[in-house]
């Protein structure tokens, strides 16, 4: 397995940027540093960055990924649209799926693993993961607005719990804001900001969780670090 390949499965970064750190020359193999790309790593090498061991993942992978606008949260689609799945490779024989999902029209944060039994833990209402979002509004968004988003609105499936709406910028004939939601609703802010009158352009998530989207580029992944992972077995 090429040293950047190994550095990105064990969670330490993108491929591409661990390829940067290997340039930098901050990784050793066997005590011997190596800044060049393409090194082979065999079974019992010892990898280290900065000093310290870096290892590969359990038994479960799990992986985080900035979805692009126009793919489909879903592992096979009967109408041929490009799924996640469709991105995310170099996995091995790992069966992923995401945890929960984003519409097709929206981007961000996505995680997919083929941990069953944390799959169905995070996405249990009672635990009420909170989900963060960036959202852009063709509509005058304001204070009042709002609070009445915050604190719930009706929607034909019944009413939401309380939310977080902060307005980020006001844009005139568009608002921009920063959503936090601890349910799981199809389309529930888009459906939400139609209750009361606005329209969404643009949705991303940014946070899930303790899990963090960062500088991950649109359509890039990587795998989950071991205290990410730790992180999201933990939460309460």
């Amino acid at each position: 397995m090429r040293l950047q390949k190994f550095m990105a499965y064990a969670g330490v970064d993108s491929r591409r940027n661990c390829e940067e750190i290997i340039a930098a020359g901050r990784v050793s193999v066997n005590g011997t540093i190596v800044d060049t790309q393409g090194h082979q790593v065999e079974p019992g090498d010892i990898v280290r960055i900065d000093g310290k061991r870096i290892f590969l993942p359990s038994a479960h992978t799990y992986v985080l990924l900035n979805k692009p606008r126009g793919v489909v949260s879903t592992v096979k689609d009967n109408k041929g649209r490009k799924t996640v799945l469709d991105i995310v490779e170099g996995f091995g024989n790992a069966r992923l799926y995401p945890v929960g999902r984003l519409d097709m029209d929206s981007s961000g944060l996505l995680l997919l693993t083929d941990d069953g039994t944390l799959t169905q833990r995070l996405l249990h209402p009672k635990y009420g993961i909170k989900k963060t979002y960036l959202v852009t509004v063709r509509g005058k968004i304001d204070e009042k607005t709002a609070h009445t988003l915050s604190a719930g609105v009706t929607l034909s499936d019944g009413p939401t719990a309380p939310a977080e709406f902060v307005i980020l910028e006001d844009r005139g004939e568009k608002t921009r804001l920063k959503v936090t939601i601890s349910e799981g609703r199809n389309r529930q802010i888009r459906r939400m900001f139609e209750a009361v009158g606005a329209e969404v352009v643009t949705l991303e998530r940014t946070e899930f969780g303790p899990l963090r989207l960062g500088r991950l580029g649109k359509g890039e992944y990587r795998p989950l670090k071991r205290h990410e992972v730790e992180k999201l077995k933990a939460w309460r």
